[in-house]
């Protein structure tokens, strides 16, 4: 994944990876040592620079930055630093390589490290759930993307930015089909479907026009749409036919993104994990995912489902200690089992 921008100069306060991973709804950042040791972390808000622009959105990841490095026991406001080694951002909205790279520079003129790698947060999500930097990750959340990675840092991805590059479905793709189908239902332009009972009444409304008026005049939150994606899956498992095949497509989409994405790093014909993550597909839905396990064994033969259940943060701390090693600044047997282990007694002794 390159070598990334350079940073500060001088001796850094921790050999090791300073990761940030930011998603639409919230950031992790977590200070890591080469050893795999988890010594400080914060979290904050979620990373939106197409909404507030780039500079700000970088400039919002540094008091979270300062948190983590308070809690290591550095207080980075004394003139400190560098704080790491290495900084490995996976963010969000990072969908273009020219995306990557502005808020790359952005991020190394704050001279947290020496050197600096941005990548899209999907990245965070296939290193997350895998034991090498090899394979396929897809995540199905509030949009859809996949990426593929291997060791020698080539990748595979796709522009991810909506319909006009091709992306179907994710939440918000799944919610804008529910209320088509639901609305044409109604006025007749479409077949019946059970879907547009069951907006409406997820709403408190009349009927699924009263829902499309509601949003159209503020009533509701366009975010609030999110909501019928439950709601989809029930009225699936009911039976409606509907519903059924927009799951069914779902499914198949998922599936055409790991395929394409595993052809295009050959690895079509050898075990291969695929990691599969994001809200809609973290639920678990057996609909779903039965249709991309089935889809999967047909299309992918070696290809090895999994559904991610380590925080993404861990995968961006991951991909620091993987370019540490590649650098030939750090070879520390068992790092990576380390940081697993270090990042879920955290997790446990917050949720105590």
């Amino acid at each position: 994944m390159g070598s990334g921008s350079t940073g500060a100069v001088g001796q850094e306060l921790v050999l090791g990876v300073l990761a940030i991973d930011a998603g639409n709804s919230k950031t992790d950042v977590a200070l890591v040592s080469a050893e795999g040791q988890v010594l400080g972390t914060a979290r904050g808000g979620g990373f939106v620079p197409h909404q507030i622009g780039s500079d700000a959105a970088v400039a919002a990841l540094a008091p979270l930055v300062l948190a983590a490095a308070a809690e290591a026991g550095f207080d980075l406001t004394a003139g400190q630093g560098p704080l790491a080694t290495h900084v490995s951002a996976c963010l969000a909205n990072a969908d273009l390589p020219v995306e990557e790279q502005l808020l790359q520079e952005l991020i190394a003129g704050y001279g947290w490290s020496k050197t600096t790698v941005v990548a899209n947060d999907t990245f965070a999500l296939l290193r997350s759930g895998t034991d090498a930097p090899r394979g396929v990750a897809v995540v199905c959340g509030a949009g859809i993307n996949c990426v593929g990675l291997l060791p020698d840092g080539r990748t595979a991805r796709f522009p991810a930015l909506g319909m006009i590059t091709g992306d179907w479905g994710g939440g918000g793709g799944l919610a804008n089909e529910v209320m088509w189908a639901a609305s044409r239902a109604e006025d007749g332009r479409g077949p019946d479907t059970a879907l547009a009972a069951a907006a409406a009444a997820h709403f408190g409304l009349p009927s699924a026009s009263a829902v499309a008026e509601a949003v159209h005049l503020g009533a509701i939150a366009d975010a609030r749409l999110h909501e019928l994606v439950p709601v989809l899956f029930a009225v699936a498992e009911a039976g409606d036919p509907t519903a059924l095949a927009l799951i069914d497509r779902q499914a198949e989409e998922i599936v055409r993104l790991a395929v394409v994405a595993l052809g295009r790093l050959d690895l079509l014909d050898s075990p291969a994990d695929v990691v599969l993550g994001g809200g809609v597909l973290a639920s678990r839905q057996p609909l779903l995912l039965d249709g991309v396990n089935a889809r999967l064994a047909a299309d992918a033969p070696y290809a090895v489902p999994r559904i991610v259940t380590t925080p993404p943060v861990v995968g961006a701390a991951l991909l620091g200690l993987d370019h540490l090693a590649a650098a030939g600044l750090s070879s520390t047997p068992g790092a990576q089992e380390r940081l697993r282990a270090s990042y879920a007694l955290r997790r446990a002794a917050r949720a105590v």
